[in-house]
């Protein structure tokens, strides 16, 4: 179901959480994973079917506010909030962090209303995890300045500069659902990490361009488009294979990040 052509098995698929130190803007986060209101918006049905076909193993001290500490920063210090999509296991965390902006696109936004409970439901939307000043506190992608990326971002051409200084830059990665956009963080070094969300769902299948089969994306978004952003991905990371390439189901950098569910 994640990979065409895999074997029938069951894997393990981390959630993984991206907090950025900004010099100037604090803390932010990049996406929130799972939390325990997770399993408070799947109690009922039709909710319910999104906890049985993903199946979660978390525990409470696994939430990225619990983690935070380990780092040096607590919850009420994060400033700004990136979400890649509206999929419950990227946005379970939010009502952690009353204060924070929310940085997000007003296309995936607009599928926490679109449709009836089991429609949304069954695009992996959960209606409950958004809080209830969204709009409030969002920050659209689609309104921020745009700006040129350099030509070893290619074939990424323009992002969406969240800050003004060209630190973090949002680019749309459409395919798996609407709205969904990665974010490319400029770091100490200068070099660029690309988050890119669920874009791919492995770093190796950004290494050898093989996306999910068509199934599975057909269920969850656009399959021709969701395959044309993986391919791009693709040809990025052989163009440029010193940016590090990052989805939020990899194994991989799991095991870089020590298992701590932070990239």
């Amino acid at each position: 179901m994640t990979r065409e052509g895999a074997s029938w098995r069951s894997v393990e698929f981390p959630a993984l959480v991206a907090l950025i130190l900004h010099p100037d803007a604090g803390p932010i986060l990049f996406d929130t994973g799972y939390d325990p209101a997770f399993f408070a918006a799947t109690q009922p049905f039709p909710e319910r079917l999104y906890r049985w076909t993903t199946p979660v193993d978390f525990k409470p001290e696994e939430a990225v506010a619990e983690q935070l500490p380990r780092f040096g920063v607590k919850p009420e210090d994060v400033t700004a909030i990136v979400i890649s999509h509206f999929h419950g296991d990227h946005v379970a965390g939010l009502h952690r962090f009353p204060k924070a902006a929310i940085h997000c696109a007003r296309a995936g936004a607009e599928l926490l209303v679109r449709g009836n409970r089991l429609s949304r439901v069954r695009k992996g939307v959960l209606s409950a995890l958004a809080p209830a000043d969204l709009t409030d506190r969002a920050v659209w992608f689609e309104d921020r300045p745009r700006t040129a990326l350099s030509a070893d971002l290619a074939p990424f051409e323009t992002g969406a500069d969240l800050l003004g200084d060209g630190s973090l830059i949002a680019v749309p990665l459409p395919g798996h659902c609407p709205g969904h956009w990665g974010l490319l963080v400029r770091q100490h070094d200068d070099q660029f990490r690309f988050l890119i969300g669920d874009a791919a769902w492995s770093s190796g299948a950004v290494r050898d361009d093989a996306p999910p089969p068509r199934l599975t994306t057909g269920l969850l978004g656009d399959t021709e488009v969701c395959r044309r952003t993986l391919h791009d991905l693709h040809r990025l990371w052989q163009r440029n294979p010193d940016i590090a390439v990052t989805p939020s189901h990899c194994g991989e950098v799991a095991h870089e990040s020590g298992g701590h569910g932070s990239a």
